[in-house]
């Protein structure tokens, strides 16, 4: 297993097995979200891999704009394609991640991360 990337932000990107594993705690900054997203690219050029679980459940719901920026950065990505699994906690959050990642085979899960892994895996 590489080693696990966790700035102060409360934010951990890593390998775990065969996906990109992304598990932000507390409140996502603008800043805590250019590095994750800076994190996950160079995680997926170093190994190849293009699944990532996004493990939001310690999330505290950001502002809209922050989802917004997400879909400014995705467009950023070029050819890179990202399959990503967002494990939410209640609606709020299930929300702003549909407007986060809302091109691709992107999916929300409520609460689980099994069917997250088996999705992605799928």
């Amino acid at each position: 297993m590489m080693e696990a990337l966790s700035p102060p932000s409360g934010l951990t990107v890593e390998v775990a097995e065969d996906v990109l594993l992304v598990v932000p705690q507390g409140l996502m900054t603008e800043e805590a979200l250019r590095l994750c997203q800076d994190q996950v690219l160079a995680l997926a050029r170093q190994t190849g891999l293009r699944r990532a679980l996004y493990d939001a459940r310690h999330m505290i719901a950001p502002e809209a704009h922050i989802a917004l920026m997400q879909q400014q950065l995705d467009g950023e990505l070029g050819d890179m394609r990202l399959r990503r699994a967002i494990v939410v906690p209640g609606t709020r959050i299930a929300y702003l991640a549909r407007i986060a990642f809302f091109e691709g085979e992107d999916r929300v899960f409520y609460d689980d991360v099994e069917a997250a892994l088996a999705w992605l895996r799928s």
